[in-house]
């Protein structure tokens, strides 16, 4: 397994942040392109305030009991 920090092998140019994460998260055993797809939305406002919101379509989000929760 090969393992790449910043940069692409073909041609030495820097990969972006998204790149890296969808290698990261991909490269596990079993791993799907679902496991890659994005669960945040980060939205900068201005005068240093950042907002981070949780996106509706991510599958797994915080705060509930994934038992408690009821599917539908």
């Amino acid at each position: 397994m090969r393992y790449r920090l910043g940069m692409t092998d073909s041609d030495q140019t820097p990969t972006t942040h998204d790149e890296n994460r969808h290698d990261q998260l991909t490269t596990a055993p079993n791993a799907t392109e679902a496991d890659a797809a994005p669960r945040i939305d980060v939205t900068d406002q201005g005068d240093g305030v950042t907002r981070i919101d949780i996106r509706d379509d991510a599958a797994v989000r915080p705060g509930a009991d994934p038992e408690e929760t009821e599917q539908g």
